[in-house]
């Protein structure tokens, strides 16, 4: 009977993944089907498999699928990202805005477009204006060196959680503040793109941003099986992970990397999209229960299906005008926060 028991835990936690795994799937196949644009499901079915008209292939193929995986991607990158913040810095309201990152990620985004940036061109031998599709790569530049900072003064006399936390507040206020000026004073010639990225959003998302972010998401999914363990024990102090034989620092550092670049990348791509990062994985441990090894495929899922049917809201209410999906989650995620606070309290 007892023999039987871990086994029948870990079919039916196999079975929990499964179907959030099809939920997943089945949002995918949904917000295929609806947009803004009203299109016969045999017209959408002959796009994804090369046929149809033109105008439907162009609709579903170089629009909204790219959208959609771009969001997918994205949500995956909020949802890891808030988890392992959340895990190793022991505060359950860590994701990448408390944490500095997404806030660097937005000035290096506003000193891009507010300062045009010019680079030598060999060809002609002149200067030419850095095109908008590097602002992804900005985007995560600033926040992996935010993070970086954050890390660094920490680091210096002590590697607790209290201490990363204080110091990404304390960081982010500032980045923040000096992001916001920097706009007051100077303006610019691109403040929609610049508001547009920083209400968080998928307008216009297209297959350049799949490939940016897919190396990213690959090689975190890569890492993550390899610090699952020590995640679970970096939750304690550090003198009793410690004692099970962790070495604490090393794993600390490799789990705010991975959260760093994760979010980084995330927030480059579709700006600092709001309380997927920190929602995600309390609803995640609430479906999981005491199973923190369902944890993590959960987050997974649940980020891809948040921010899938998020956008999915704002196109459909919007329409024309859509309602950005930073909007739809701050909208949505305070009234979680403030159940989760009074939880907590």
């Amino acid at each position: 009977m007892t023999a039987a028991a871990p086994q029948s835990r870990r079919e039916a936690s196999g079975w929990l993944v499964l179907a959030f795994a099809a939920i997943a799937l089945l949002s995918l196949a949904i917000a295929t089907f609806l947009g803004v644009v009203d299109l016969p499901p045999a017209d959408i079915v002959a796009a994804l498999t090369g046929h149809g008209s033109s105008e439907a292939r162009s609709i579903i193929l170089d629009i909204r699928l790219p959208r959609i995986l771009t969001g997918i991607l994205a949500g995956i990158h909020f949802a890891v990202a808030g988890l392992l913040l959340q895990s190793i810095t022991r505060n359950p309201l860590a994701d990448p805005s408390l944490m500095g990152i997404s806030q660097g990620a937005m000035l290096a985004v506003s000193g891009f477009l507010v300062f045009t940036v010019y680079v030598h061109d060999p060809g002609s031998n002149t200067l030419q204006e850095l095109p908008l599709n590097w602002l992804p790569a900005i985007g995560t530049i600033g926040g992996v060196l935010a993070g970086g900072f954050i890390y660094a003064i920490a680091f210096r006399r002590d590697l607790g959680p209290l201490r990363i936390t204080l110091c990404g507040i304390a960081v982010g206020a500032v980045l923040h503040a000096i992001g916001i000026g920097m706009i007051a004073g100077w303006g610019s010639a691109r403040i929609e793109v610049l508001l547009e990225w920083f209400s968080g959003s998928l307008y216009a998302r297209s297959w350049e941003h799949v490939v940016f972010l897919l190396p990213f998401t690959l090689a975190g999914l890569a890492i993550l099986p390899l610090v699952r363990r020590p995640l679970e024990l970096l939750r304690f102090e550090a003198s009793v992970a410690r004692s099970f034989g962790l070495a604490y620092s090393r794993q600390f550092s490799l789990a705010l990397l991975i959260a760093c670049c994760l979010a980084a990348s995330a927030v480059g791509v579709v700006g600092p999209v709001v309380f997927i990062g920190l929602l995600v994985p309390h609803l995640a441990r609430f479906i999981a229960g005491r199973r923190f090894g369902l944890v993590l495929p959960l987050a997974i899922a649940l980020g891809a299906i948040t921010v899938t049917l998020g956008d999915l809201v704002g196109r459909l209410l919007g329409q024309a005008e859509e309602i950005p999906i930073g909007v739809i989650t701050a909208i949505c995620g305070v009234p979680v926060l403030i159940a989760l606070l009074r939880r907590t309290t």
